[in-house]
């Protein structure tokens, strides 16, 4: 298949680009590297630089590479930023991804893979949180991605638009070439490694007086190989689905930086900060609909494996993609 990944010079689009051409897919990337990096683009791919702000940059793109497919990942993603700004949330991750599909529509390519969010959920009633579980979310953020998935239900009715939506919960980790490299680094498992490699002197934690086992945040941590395979097979089905991508396991704060220490051999102090608005306290994933449907199955669930991936990366490339 011939595949446009828009926001494929990011974390999670660099390394699908990357899947998708070593299972022999022509891969496209546009992308306006506010985020992301030009060395983050697998060099086999075609790149356009150019921002789904303006309708006709994405539409002429698309017109010129007629993708069977699109893989969307532009998007603001950080949960606190929205909470303080969320126009540019609403109009980044709404309004722009509309004129992506827009562009779609009038190009004739049918068929998008959407980068969703655990966001659109909220604090779970009940844990793991399964696709029937009920959407209220508590970020500009969850609410922009839920919005967009409301959205593409309506293409799908009145255009015939063939979608995926994938929820992530916590993608970390690194393919062999690719891993994290954020301009504004708020995930945590490369903020502990930071320390590992000297450039921090403490990580912080947000909020120690969550009701968890040890008062730290729980999350479900899914590496990020694992995710893309995931991507690929939405490729292969022509339903129109959501699902929710996770390993169904869960660390807190505390047991991540406990695993980096021991994967890493380094010390890593820690300092206690106040809850950040707009963290859930635990969020675990039920992946049983999409490996009941497309037969997902996650190869790296370990916690240390996960780590350990990404530690070999940031090591290569302590100073990131350096752009």
């Amino acid at each position: 298949m011939k595949i446009l990944v828009v926001g494929g010079a990011g974390y999670i689009g660099s390394v699908c680009g990357e899947l998708l051409l070593d299972e022999d897919h022509e891969v496209a990337v546009f992308d306006n590297l506010t985020e992301g990096h030009r060395r983050a683009v697998d060099p086999r791919a075609k790149f356009t630089q150019g921002d789904l702000a303006d309708r006709n940059q994405i539409e002429t793109a698309l017109s010129s590479i007629r993708p069977d497919a699109v893989m969307h990942f532009a998007a603001s993603a950080l949960v606190a930023e929205s909470m303080c700004d969320p126009s540019k949330y609403f109009r980044n991750n709404i309004s722009n991804g509309l004129n992506l599909l827009d562009a779609m529509v009038a190009t004739r390519v049918n068929r998008i893979v959407f980068s969703s969010t655990c966001a659109i959920f909220g604090p779970p009633d009940r844990l793991p949180i399964d696709e029937a579980a009920p959407a209220r979310p508590i970020n500009p953020y969850g609410e922009s991605k839920l919005a967009f998935e409301k959205i593409l239900r309506w293409y799908g009715q009145i255009y015939g638009l063939s979608f995926v939506s994938l929820r992530y919960f916590n993608a970390a980790g690194a393919s062999e070439k690719f891993g994290e490299d954020h301009r504004l680094e708020t995930h945590l498992i490369p903020n502990v490694l930071k320390v590992a490699l000297g450039q921090k002197p403490h990580v912080e934690i947000y909020g120690a007086d969550y009701e968890t086992s040890d008062g730290t945040c729980i999350r479900d941590y899914i590496h990020i190989v694992d995710l893309a395979r995931a991507h690929i097979l939405a490729l292969g089905t022509a339903k129109s689905e959501f699902y929710n991508l996770g390993t169904g396991g869960g660390a807190s704060v505390r047991e991540v930086i406990d695993a980096c220490r021991k994967v890493t051999g380094r010390k890593i102090e820690i300092a206690e900060k106040p809850r950040r608005p707009g963290d859930p306290p635990r969020l675990i994933a039920s992946s049983k609909k999409i490996k009941d449907d497309l037969g997902w199955r996650p190869q790296f669930q370990s916690l240390d494996t996960i780590i350990e991936s990404a530690w070999k990366w940031h090591q290569k490339f302590p100073s990131g993609y350096g752009d």
